[in-house]
């Protein structure tokens, strides 16, 4: 008996994978994943086109209590729902998978959540975490965010966004690694390494999302939501890549974009979804939709009803509807119709239940509560986040040494409505974090300075600045102490989702505040609280010091005042440009020429009459409390074939009195192509630890088949010919002794 059943399970396992002809390719496939296959199959078989139906489902549970709804764990017990999102922690998370445990074929439930830079202990914003250029850091940072969010029971984070995006106005910059396609690519692969590590059905981590697939990080006027139209050329060059870094990194995941593309939203494109993803890339990663992006496809007008939604969904290659019903409550009606086929819906079903499997939903065990409270906002996640975000922080200005403030200081005025502000210390999308965890400025520094040095604390204005009523007693604080901390910046909700702004300056009020402070005469540093660019032009002129630390996280003010104080160097680059006005947007390093570059003299230039070309604050760019020094740069040979790596030196000295940290960034430019190529590209990058008066040799490996693009045809080249290598730290101010030339031959 032992023996025929040992043949029937060969012969369910071998059935299973040679008679699934239109499942999404899988590429190179290990033991594990034929396993995964055969049992995907064999559950397959066994289950109703209603059950099926249900399995493309996605729900949102109560956000508040992270509990589902009655109708969901109702669903859950017939089989008939997939996943959820918003459901977690001990109740919620127990509650409806002991409810699918009592359905025919015990299919657990896949259970999302937006855990965007941490679960309950929170880390900077990403577009600040990213400014770190540390990778390591990065990745540690998912991977704490991933072992509290699985503590919960949760199997799965929207997260990484690795959109590009070069309009600061766009609300949901602060969720990207900013604007250049070779740190988003090497921040998108950090991240979910960090939340997936090499098993992501281990107890500390869960399955990653890249998202949103694609180009809606290029939406029009920075304006969330709304349509994006490129060239298939500029689409693989800047927007794809970070995508593609992400299958490199294994992600198990996609989620469509509420945007258009080219005419086709994101949900109903099956160049992105089969040809892109599927053909070229093999990824068999689940796909799912935004937040009702099937049902908006009606708004789009693609669609006569959510029928038609459905189907083109479905035949596109989307596997999972979120929110929106169309698929489920239409699937049936579609199939009779011969709109779609079961194929197609077997496809969608085995990506949703290889990824339950993936990230072992199948073994659940219910949580225990005291080991999910014993598992977040540990006093060593704490540590680490303290310690991030003082790697996150860039120092825009510093003249004549401002900061570090002297720990001889007395007294010590606190300006401004953000000093003194507990929700707005963590950003947005900040999962299940709560106020009362984030250490606000003010503790920060009474933590540092203890009794010894009196604060001053007045809030001025809030943050609108519409009433000038506090400006008063803030001067009077500034005038009656040693040194003066002035915070300003936006409030968490204004980088957001939804939370496009025409205008990216400061409030006028707020400004004011500033210069009020300033008339007193008293030394000032800005400390700036934001999610985006800002463009700051009068603070960069005239305020002496301006530290940017984003929204910092759960341990915000302590990593604030170790950076004030100088117990922290400031290491922090910024990975997107600072215009100086709204005007310069779109405004990046990486442009294409012209045939008219900018010629002071000459009106008949690229140029503005009223402003510079130039940024206010370029990308890569950030101060330190000490100084460095390159010198000494040398190519390892200047000429190469395609196939070679070519490896960039140079010497890297700290030649101020402080131990501090560098990051030293490697551009180049082809300069004879078949196609207009960028001015500088980055291609190489190493953030680099020196104690003072120290002095390096650094190496930075660039493949040269990392300087190819596409061109006309979409085929990627590398072509032969001459290519400029700059190496400086930041993207602007490269001194002509640290550029080479090397040439790319057959």
């Amino acid at each position: 008996m032992k023996k025929v059943y040992s043949i029937l399970l060969l012969l369910v396992f071998w059935v299973g994978i040679i008679s699934v002809p239109a499942q999404k390719n899988v590429g190179k496939t290990s033991t594990k994943d034929a396993q995964i296959e055969a049992k995907v199959n064999a559950l397959l078989a066994k289950m109703t086109l209603a059950e099926k139906l249900g399995q493309l489902q996605q729900l949102d549970g109560d956000w508040g209590t992270g509990e589902a709804r009655p109708e969901q764990l109702e669903l859950a017990r017939k089989g008939l729902l997939g996943s959820t999102l918003n459901v977690r922690g001990f109740k919620g998370a127990n509650d409806l998978q002991k409810a699918a445990m009592e359905s025919r074929l015990k299919i657990p439930v896949l259970l999302g959540f937006d855990v965007i830079h941490g679960y309950r202990t929170q880390f900077p914003v990403p577009l600040g975490e990213s400014a770190s250029w540390d990778l390591e850091a990065i990745e540690r940072a998912a991977h704490i965010a991933a072992k509290e969010a699985k503590s919960t029971g949760l199997h799965w984070t929207f997260a990484p966004m690795v959109d590009i995006a070069r309009d600061p106005r766009w609300g949901r910059v602060v969720e990207g690694a900013g604007e250049d396609t070779f740190l988003g690519s090497k921040i998108a692969f950090a991240r979910v390494r960090g939340f997936q590590g090499d098993d992501m059905s281990a107890d500390d981590r869960v399955m990653a999302c890249a998202k949103h697939f694609v180009g809606y990080g290029a939406a029009e006027g920075g304006r969330d939501y709304n349509t994006t139209d490129m060239s298939e050329q500029r689409l693989r060059d800047i927007y794809l890549p970070p995508f593609k870094a992400a299958v490199d990194a294994g992600v198990g995941s996609f989620m469509t974009s509420f945007n258009s593309l080219n005419g086709v939203p994101s949900t109903a494109n099956p160049f992105l979804w089969k040809t892109l993803v599927e053909k070229e890339w093999k990824s068999n990663a689940l796909v799912v939709t935004d937040y009702n992006a099937t049902k908006e496809l009606v708004n789009h007008a693609i669609a006569a009803d959510e029928a038609e939604a459905a189907m083109k969904t479905l035949n596109a290659g989307v596997d999972l509807e979120m929110v929106s019903k169309a698929i489920n409550q239409n699937g049936e009606k579609l199939l009779k119709e011969g709109k779609i086929t079961m194929a197609t819906i077997d496809d969608a079903v085995r990506s949703v239940l290889r990824a339950k499997f993936r990230v072992g939903a199948f073994d659940f065990k219910p949580i225990d509560e005291a080991k999910q409270k014993a598992s977040i906002l540990t006093d060593e996640n704490r540590k680490a986040a303290r310690e991030i975000a003082g790697k996150s922080m860039v120092l825009l200005k510093n003249d004549n040494n401002t900061l570090p403030i002297s720990k001889s200081v007395k007294s010590l005025a606190v300006i401004g409505f953000l000093a003194n502000d507990k929700r707005n210390m963590l950003g947005n999308w900040t999962a299940d974090a709560k106020p009362e965890d984030a250490v606000t400025l003010m503790e920060g520094l009474k933590n540092k300075l203890g009794s010894s040095v009196k604060l001053n604390y007045a809030m001025g204005c809030e943050l609108k600045c519409t009433d000038t009523k506090g400006f008063d007693e803030a001067v009077k604080a500034a005038k009656n102490s040693d040194f003066v901390i002035i915070t300003a910046g936006e409030d968490a909700d204004w980088s957001a989702e939804a939370a496009s702004r025409s205008d990216i300056s400061l409030p006028a009020g707020q400004t004011e505040l500033i210069k009020a402070i300033h008339s007193t005469g008293k030394p000032y540093a800005v400390v700036l609280m934001n999610g985006r660019p800002l463009t700051i032009n009068w603070e960069a002129e005239n305020s002496p010091a301006i530290l940017e630390t984003w929204f910092s996280g759960t341990e915000a003010g302590n990593a604030i005042a170790d950076v004030l104080f100088g117990d922290v160097n400031p290491s922090g680059k910024l990975p997107i440009t600072f215009p100086r006005s709204g005007g310069q947007i779109p405004l990046y390093y990486n442009a294409l020429p012209t045939g008219r570059p900018f010629a002071e003299k000459d009106k008949y230039t690229s140029k503005y009459l009223d402003i510079p070309n130039t940024p206010l604050f370029p990308f890569g760019y950030g101060l330190s409390y000490t100084t460095f020094k390159l010198s000494n740069m040398q190519l390892s040979q200047t000429r190469i074939g395609k196939n070679g790596t070519i490896t960039v030196s140079v010497d890297l000295e700290n030649t101020g009195k402080r131990d501090g940290a560098e990051v030293v960034q490697v551009y180049i430019r082809d300069m004879d192509a078949s196609m207009s190529r960028p001015v500088k590209e980055l291609k190489g990058f190493q953030k680099v630890f020196l104690k003072a008066g120290e002095k390096r040799k650094i190496e930075i490996p660039i493949k040269v088949s990392d300087l190819g693009f596409y061109n006309a045809q979409m085929q990627y080249v590398v072509e032969e010919g001459q290519f400029r290598v700059m190496v400086g730290t930041d993207s602007q101010n490269i001194k002509d002794e640290m550029s080479e030339f090397f040439t790319v031959v057959k």
